[in-house]
């Protein structure tokens, strides 16, 4: 697969969505993948937009006949993968092709496609408040996320280039800069 692949990682609770969304309003023909997860919707998501909410057994066969660029088991618990097929086909029609992916997943596509441009999302500051402002996760889910966030964070130097999501608006001109949009 060639093409012009960007994979968008960073500690939880960064903001990688918000500034990939961001740049999507920004830049509609910017293709986002849409990832996999086994863990069960929020209530404000829906499948097939935010995520392809699917069963453990729908996953392992995803596995098994490797139907995931990469996949991982977050947070200790739930797995999140980005289906093959589409991200190469969009690559096939010469899209500009965004993956928003946790740090394992950026470990995998590395491999798999050596070529993809992987940009680190940085907090400015430790994201506390953020987890506790999102009201969705119970005080042992924050633990666990920020305790995985510290070993993340760690991680920034494997990665081609680092945004600071300090300012929404400078992130996304960073990552229009970096794109060549």
């Amino acid at each position: 697969m060639s093409g012009d692949v960007t994979v968008i990682s960073g500690p939880t609770a960064v903001g990688k969505g918000t500034v990939v969304q961001a740049l999507k309003a920004r830049h509609p023909e910017v293709w986002v993948s849409v990832s996999a997860t086994t863990r069960p919707p929020r209530p404000t998501e829906v499948d097939g937009v935010h995520y392809h909410f699917v069963s453990n057994a729908d996953f392992d066969v995803l596995v098994a006949t490797d139907g995931l660029l990469e996949w991982a088991t977050v947070h200790g618990r739930d797995r999140y993968g980005t289906p093959s097929a589409p991200v190469e086909a969009a690559v096939e029609r010469g899209e500009r092709v965004i993956l928003e992916i946790d740090l394992q997943g950026a470990r995998q596509v590395r491999q798999r496609l050596p070529g993809a441009r992987l940009v680190f999302i940085a907090p400015p500051n430790w994201a506390v408040n953020r987890l506790v402002g999102r009201g969705t996760e119970t005080a042992e889910q924050r633990e666990r996320r920020l305790r995985t966030a510290q070993v993340e964070l760690a991680a920034a130097d494997e990665f081609d280039h680092v945004v600071v999501n300090d300012d929404l608006g400078r992130a996304v001109d960073d990552l229009v800069s970096l794109l060549g949009l």
